[in-house]
């Protein structure tokens, strides 16, 4: 490569790893002992898809599996890539392996943007070994690949590059360059967190810090008036969309408004939409609230309301207030459980009527079938609690609500069970 040629070729580029074992972020998969490290020791790499977010080194990974494998490289992206490049990848991949019987390992970038027809299309040649597939995604696999596609490939999960993997990678760069970067101790740690795990997003913003002008020297405020963090991993349609909204759920369900405030905010921050939010804070409120705290639905209601009035910024502070009111609140599911219960008692009781004497008897015809006959009005009881029962005749009663003893379903749990007792001494 000539001297004009590398000053033009991008820093994450020239720093590329020329091994495997250069690699940063990945030991569970290339060290001594990792998978990648044992298959191919075993001289049997089977077709895979590498699993992982942005620049974690999914494509140099392919490369070098190539490379220690001895096999054909082939690389296609899912974006630029349609029926008729797959077709000649495979059938120049077919010839190659009758001339000279060696594999190609065909490297997929963003797999899971072909479709499912796409992706049947490589079945019969991934049987056949006429190549190896390494596909790359961003995407939950589960999700974004056919089952026929998966049950052939091995999923591998890259991890996101922590702060020592990322440390590695600006040591590099300070080599590569024969200087240190112009960065207080300070700087240079928000420069990693700037990166959020991206390797390559890191060395482009050290490209941006190298650039400035000789004798620069940056603090943290410096720093981020040169270069941008990048933008939190977050699609409002994929996985972490769900993964965030299951960790703030679990994190209230836990009783733990910090935590909750923070997946609160980390979806704020990556674009979601508070209303979704609110509604995910309501049934989470009806859910495992319950009537441990009566108010904290209502209140649910309030703060979506709140939000609806104020908007954007004002409102999310009610909504804030909500996340901390149901992280610290008694928790209780047990209206959940027995709603649950009920509908299937409904589905296996069929079309069983009320007992007569609850059944309105506007007409005259009514009341002479039996329909409302015998029934007490509870207010004029003496505990204002008759015991009828109110189940059809054809049932038993069952137990379906079952408070727990959390905040006001402990006064819940006595009352019921004063009229549990009532109920039994009424019985013939």
């Amino acid at each position: 490569m000539t001297t004009q040629a590398r000053q033009t070729q991008p820093l994450a580029d020239r720093l590329r790893p020329r091994v495997l074992a250069d690699v940063v972020g990945q030991d569970h998969l290339l060290g001594a002992d990792g998978l990648l490290s044992q298959m191919l020791r075993r001289n049997t790499l089977p077709s895979l898809i590498l699993w992982g977010g942005p620049g974690c080194g999914k494509t140099t990974i392919a490369r070098l599996l190539a490379r220690e494998a001895k096999l054909r490289f082939e690389q296609i992206s899912a974006v630029f890539s349609g029926v008729a490049d797959l077709k000649k990848a495979f059938e120049t991949a077919s010839r190659f392996q009758q001339e000279t019987g060696r594999g190609t390992l065909l490297f997929v970038d963003e797999i899971h943007r072909f479709n499912r027809a796409q992706q049947d299309g490589f079945l019969p040649y991934v049987e056949r070994g006429t190549v190896i597939l390494i596909g790359a995604t961003t995407e939950n696999p589960s999700f974004a690949l056919n089952g026929a596609l998966l049950s052939r490939c091995q999923v591998l999960v890259l991890n996101r590059l922590d702060d020592d993997g990322l440390d590695r990678l600006l040591q590099r760069a300070e080599a590569e360059s024969g200087q240190s970067l112009p960065l207080t101790i300070e700087a240079r740690a928000a420069l990693r967190a700037m990166a959020d795990g991206d390797g390559r997003y890191l060395l482009n913003l050290v490209e941006q810090v190298q650039a400035l002008p000789e004798g620069t020297h940056l603090d943290t405020a410096g720093l981020a008036t040169v270069v941008a963090r990048r933008a939190a991993l977050y699609d409002k349609d994929r996985e972490e969309h769900y993964n965030l909204i299951s960790a703030l759920h679990k994190s209230l369900r836990g009783s733990d408004p910090d935590a909750g405030l923070y997946w609160f905010a980390r979806m704020l921050e990556g674009g979601e939409d508070p209303r979704y939010i609110a509604r995910r804070l309501t049934r989470f409120a009806a859910e495992d609230v319950g009537m441990a705290d009566p108010s904290a639905l209502p209140l649910a209601i309030a703060a979506w309301e709140t939000y609806e009035r104020l908007g954007s910024p004002e409102g999310e502070l009610a909504l804030a207030q909500l996340v901390v009111h149901l992280a610290t609140a008694p928790k209780s599911n047990a209206v959940y459980r027995a709603y649950n219960q009920a509908r299937k008692l409904a589905r296996e009781t069929g079309s069983l009527g009320p007992p007569h004497h609850i059944r309105n008897a506007p007409t005259r015809l009514m009341k002479d079938i039996g329909y409302g006959k015998g029934y007490e009005y509870d207010h004029d009881t003496a505990d204002g609690f008759s015991g009828q029962n109110y189940f059809p005749d054809e049932m038993d009663r069952v137990a379906l609500y079952q408070p727990t003893d959390r905040g006001r379903e402990s006064e819940i749990r006595k009352n019921l069970d004063r009229q549990a007792a009532i109920r039994a001494s009424r019985r013939p």
